[in-house]
């Protein structure tokens, strides 16, 4: 694989608009040729979907999700430009696919990573800093290694960073992205609620078996 510099990927974004990251991955499954990288990321709907990004989302749908058996069920509400797009079936269907994968994901509590209360952030780092395992490494080589750690353990946390579940070649993100590109509007996911029944509910535990012998009698 390419050794991908900063130069190249700032070249790439100055072209298409898209995101650092996106443009980097893009790079990088291309073996650092630009014109595939600039395909790669217009086939997967990215350069239009950035250029939209920054546009105001104040319309669109709160949909929710029964799962099977009702034990389990989401409220979303995903946001994008106009009524005329809130009335279309793919946008339906994003927003029933996003409820169904919040439902999938037990341990997602937050949009994006940039909705993580930083005092989150640093208990994660602290708990990271004082593995035994760290214990005889340089400060900067431990660092890296807790960064890295602490970036896994925030996108476990985050919606936006899960494979989707219907597709796992491509986050949550970029079928987001795709869909942009496909609406030709802005679309984010603004907020979710995860139900499980009898959560947070103090259940007294009982023996069973001794339950029976004291309605028996038995010794």
């Amino acid at each position: 694989m390419a050794d991908i510099s900063a130069k190249v990927v700032k070249e790439l974004r100055e072209k298409t608009g898209a995101g650092m990251m996106d443009c980097k991955k893009a790079l990088k499954e291309n073996d650092g040729d630009m014109n595939k990288a600039v395909e790669w990321l217009r086939q997967k709907g990215i350069t239009s979907a950035e250029k939209k990004a920054g546009r105001l989302a104040a319309e669109g749908l709160v949909d929710s999700y029964i799962h099977t058996g009702g034990r389990i069920g989401v409220l979303v509400e995903v946001n994008c430009e106009t009524d005329f797009v809130a009335r279309r079936e793919e946008f339906h269907a994003l927003v029933r696919n996003i409820a169904m994968q919040v439902a999938a994901c037990p341990n997602v509590e937050y949009v994006s990573i940039e909705d993580i209360p930083e005092h989150l952030v640093e208990s994660e780092k602290a708990i990271e800093m004082g593995r035994d395992d760290l214990g005889n490494k340089p400060d900067n080589i431990k660092e890296k290694i807790v960064q890295g750690r602490i970036d896994k353990r925030l996108k476990e946390l985050t919606l936006l960073d899960q494979p989707y579940i219907r597709d796992q070649n491509i986050t949550v993100a970029e079928l987001i992205k795709q869909v942009i590109s496909q609406l030709g509007e802005n679309i984010r996911v603004r907020r979710f609620t995860r139900f499980v029944l009898g959560e947070g509910i103090e259940k007294e535990e009982t023996n069973f078996a001794d339950e029976v012998a004291a309605q028996t009698g038995a010794k």
